[in-house]
């Protein structure tokens, strides 16, 4: 499926109504799951990995693995079982040890749609972020990889983060813009700091705008922090203008997974002899 029939077909959903969703999948089970709910595109990147082992989603952002390496591998076990739906690759943008262009043909080559922009440096804060923007390891290797993806033809959906990032994913041609308001809460190993869902929508709002004022036609999920459940992606939805839909990982295969194992293995336990 090309850039084109992809993005027709989540305008079409928006124009009857529906919100676009997105998954992220860190099995193949969870796709396969995720495309028989109806989900709009599927998304693999090593967070996803490092979630259904149990372990937290910024895993994916410290050094257990080669995060391109592992995407490369989770699609062999992901673009086999879905049948329809666009998958996107999330890409380290900032890897020192990848010829971009040329890893972006091979995502290509293996049946991928587009990319995402994970891991991202967007997550870290302070020095340590300061230090990697001054030493060649920035947000901005991350707009260029979404860059060259475009030329590509590959549907572009990145995180962003402020305002002045939207705009300029937006001016290297993202179509998917998720404005990203955090590590996901709730569960076993969701997070405990986090905003208010009025915060978050002031937050996707303002990206929103921004990015819409380089690029009116682009689509925008939000995503992360509290919005955890699909009660409170309809409270962000609701409340902001022109958001197009939700874009989940941890909402829609950990949390899920987590409360039907627990009350099925309740359930057996509750049997009497």
């Amino acid at each position: 499926m090309n850039r084109e029939e992809v993005l027709g077909r989540l305008r079409r959903t928006v124009a009857a109504g529906r919100a676009v969703v997105g998954a992220g999948a860190g099995t193949g089970l969870s796709a396969k799951c995720a495309e028989a709910g109806g989900v709009d595109l599927i998304i693999i990147y090593n967070s996803g990995r490092y979630r259904m082992a149990g372990r937290g989603s910024l895993a994916g952002l410290l050094p257990y693995g080669d995060a391109n390496q592992i995407v490369v591998e989770m699609a062999a076990e992901v673009l086999p079982v879905v049948r329809d739906t666009p998958v996107l690759a999330g890409v380290c943008g900032t890897d020192p040890f990848r010829v971009m262009p040329r890893f972006l043909d091979q995502l290509r080559s293996m049946g991928f749609a587009g990319v995402q922009n994970f891991p991202t440096v967007g997550l870290y804060d302070g020095v340590f972020r300061q230090n990697l923007e001054e030493t060649g390891m920035g947000y901005d290797l991350e707009i260029e990889m979404v860059r060259l993806a475009r030329e590509r033809d590959l549907v572009t959906a990145p995180y962003v983060f402020d305002p002045g990032q939207a705009a300029a994913m937006a001016t290297a041609g993202a179509d998917v813009l998720v404005p990203h308001v955090g590590l996901t809460t709730k569960g076993s190993i969701g997070a405990g700091t986090a905003l208010t869902l009025d915060e978050a929508v002031t937050r996707v709002q303002a990206m929103r705008d921004a990015a819409v004022a380089v690029r009116p036609e682009v689509l925008v999920l939000c995503h992360g922090g509290p919005i955890a459940e699909p009660s409170d992606a309809a409270y962000v939805l609701s409340r902001t203008e022109g958001v197009a839909g939700f874009f989940g990982a941890s909402s829609i295969e950990r949390l899920p997974t987590e409360v039907a194992i627990t009350e099925q293995v309740r359930s057996f336990k509750n049997l009497e002899l």
